[in-house]
C-alpha cells in the first residue's frame, strides 16, 4: 500500500472544510439566539463572539439578582405568614346561609383584608344578586362583614354563587 501525498492532502482539505462549515453553522446558531443589535453589527467574528460572551455574562448577573429578589420576596411572605400567626390572625372565613331566595353571607377577615369584602360584593353583583343590606363589626383583630342579598329561586344559583365565593376566598385552591 503506497502513501499518496496528494490523496492525504485532499483528505485534510475535506476535513478542514467540514470543520469550517461546522464552525460557521455553530456561529450562525449563536447569532440566531442573540438580540438583533448584537448579531446585526458588522464587526469581526471575534468581536461578535466577545459581545455574545458579555451578553451571556450580563444575563447571568441579572439571573442572580432575580434569584436574590425572589428569595427576598419569599422571606417577606414567610415573615408575613408568621406575623399573622403570632398576632392570632386567621385565614379569611366564609359562612353562607340560604333561606329561600334570601342569602346571608358572613365574611370574617383580619383588619388587613378589607379588599376581600369589596371583591365579595363584586362577585355577588356579577352573579346578578340584589344586595339588600350590608354591615360590618370589628371584634379585636377580626372584621365580620355581613351581607344580605336576594337571588333567584333556583338552588343552582345559590350553589353557583356559594362555590364562586368559596373559590375566591380560598385563593383559587
Amino acid at each position: 500500500m503506497e502513501n499518496n501525498p496528494s490523496s492525504s492532502k485532499d483528505v485534510r482539505k475535506i476535513i478542514e472544510r467540514n470543520r469550517r462549515d461546522q464552525m460557521k453553522a455553530l456561529f450562525n446558531q449563536l447569532k440566531s439566539v442573540l438580540p438583533h443589535k448584537i448579531s446585526r453589527e458588522a464587526s469581526s467574528r471575534p468581536d461578535q463572539i466577545d459581545e455574545a460572551t458579555n451578553y451571556i455574562k450580563n444575563l447571568q448577573i441579572k439571573l442572580e439578582k432575580m434569584k436574590e429578589k425572589r428569595n427576598s420576596l419569599r422571606d417577606i411572605i414567610e415573615r408575613s405568614k408568621n406575623a399573622r400567626i403570632n398576632m392570632g390572625l386567621k385565614a379569611p372565613q366564609l359562612k353562607i346561609k340560604q333561606m329561600g331566595s334570601a342569602v346571608e353571607i358572613v365574611l370574617i377577615t383580619g383588619l388587613d383584608c378589607q379588599f376581600m369584602f369589596n371583591d365579595t360584593i363584586r362577585i355577588l353583583q356579577e352573579e346578578g344578586s340584589d344586595i339588600v343590606n350590608v354591615s360590618y363589626t370589628i371584634v379585636e383583630n377580626a372584621v365580620f362583614h355581613t351581607t344580605h342579598c336576594q337571588i333567584g329561586e333556583s338552588v343552582n344559583e345559590a350553589v353557583r354563587i356559594s362555590e364562586k365565593l368559596k373559590h375566591y376566598i380560598n385563593g383559587g385552591r
